[in-house]
């Protein structure tokens, strides 16, 4: 797989995943996504502010994330292990439907918690929705620990961390 920043040129890739992924939850009645978030205009904003990355495989967009020192002021509702100066925050990750249930989000997120150490930080903190059970499988099983909770528009969201 080749992980580079995402650019401009990558914005109807993003927006055609995004759709599919939203598509596909829906399908397993799971709404933490729609046509208000996350927009288009989000990741332009990310890319703009070289936080948002894509993963190819070949030709095709597989996932992408955002990964940045930015959090909502929800996230003050956890109870946090780890010092906020030693975090950074993993957003808007996407699988395509297509390549999951392969170990795509699994290899994925270890590149990302990898990068993250890389730019010198200790812990990875994240959201994930609490009635998504794919998503608390992947971060559950790779060691993500419940620290708290949002709520947001969408519902109730599970404020986690990792160690790294």
């Amino acid at each position: 797989m080749n992980y580079r920043p995402g650019t401009l040129q990558d914005l109807d890739s993003i927006c055609s995943l995004i759709k599919d992924a939203i598509a596909e939850m829906e399908k397993h009645g799971i709404y933490p996504w729609d046509d208000v978030y996350p927009a288009r205009s989000d990741f332009e904003e990310d890319i703009k502010n070289e936080t948002l990355y894509v993963v190819y495989e070949q030709d095709e967009l597989v996932a992408f994330y955002v990964i940045s020192g930015e959090c909502d002021e929800q996230y003050g509702n956890a109870t946090w292990k780890f010092d906020a100066d030693s975090a950074y925050i993993l957003h808007r990750f996407c699988v395509s439907p297509k390549m999951q249930n392969k170990g795509i989000g699994k290899a994925v997120l270890r590149h990302i918690e990898e990068q993250i150490k890389d730019m010198g930080y200790k812990s990875v903190r994240l959201d994930t929705f609490t009635e998504n059970p794919f998503a608390q499988k992947l971060y559950r099983h790779n060691g993500y620990e419940p620290r708290g909770f949002a709520d947001w528009r969408k519902g109730r969201f599970d404020l986690m961390e990792k160690a790294i």
